[in-house]
């Protein structure tokens, strides 16, 4: 069984595959549905950006859920924008429209549209610090793009069988994005055999959830 774990990086997507749970490759493509057509038979494919944009005034009990569930790391769980305020021209437009509308999300406006006009039930939403704090148990210590948070979450997933190789010819990405898509990976195995969890963990029918 082929599983992806996406993550949004410079350049364009870095992803990792998995087979059976089991490291295969990295690869980097541009756009997220070129991503897709290069695997068509990956099962699942895990992906870190929001699924399901909220309204005005509104937040997604996705991300209130998730930012629970990763404690000190809360901020990594930024609250989804409104549709409005990702098609808004400049950040201060969007301020204007969606006044919550954070820099990180509106940073990464054009990844979630990307995915946004994407339909295909293979593709899921999923968080990696969220995922981390699920593979491990409790929320990680630290920050990702420390050394000792880069550390902590190689060993993490090294213990769920996922070894990634020293070098990757799609590793000049940054590490952490790399380790991002490859929790998401792990999330995707879940997802696959129905081992996974979501947040939250009532959704209601099309409600948007993290699955981790």
């Amino acid at each position: 069984m082929l599983t992806l774990g996406v993550d949004a990086a410079r350049g364009g997507w870095i992803a990792v595959a998995l087979r059976n749970g089991r490291f295969v490759d990295a690869f980097l493509e541009r756009r997220f549905p070129v991503l897709l057509e290069r695997f068509p038979k990956a099962a699942v494919v895990g992906v870190d950006v929001p699924i399901g944009l909220p309204e005005v005034g509104s937040r997604r009990r996705a991300d209130v859920d998730g930012r629970s569930a990763v404690g000190a790391r809360r901020a990594s769980v930024f609250f989804t924008p409104p549709r409005i305020a990702l098609e808004a021209p400049t950040y201060t437009q969007a301020r204007a429209l969606a006044p919550g509308t954070s820099a990180q999300g509106w940073a990464l406006k054009t990844a979630i549209l990307d995915v946004d006009r994407v339909r295909d039930p293979r593709v899921r939403e999923v968080h990696p610090e969220v995922s981390f704090a699920v593979l491990a148990g409790a929320p990680l210590a630290f920050a990702k793009r420390t050394w000792n948070g880069q550390r902590e979450r190689l060993r993490l997933l090294a213990g769920a069988g996922i070894a990634l190789p020293d070098r990757l010819d799609a590793g000049l990405v940054r590490a952490d994005d790399v380790l991002d898509a490859a929790v998401a990976a792990w999330s995707a195995v879940r997802i696959a055999r129905g081992e996974h969890v979501t947040f939250p963990a009532d959704p209601l029918a099309g409600e948007p959830v993290i699955h981790a």
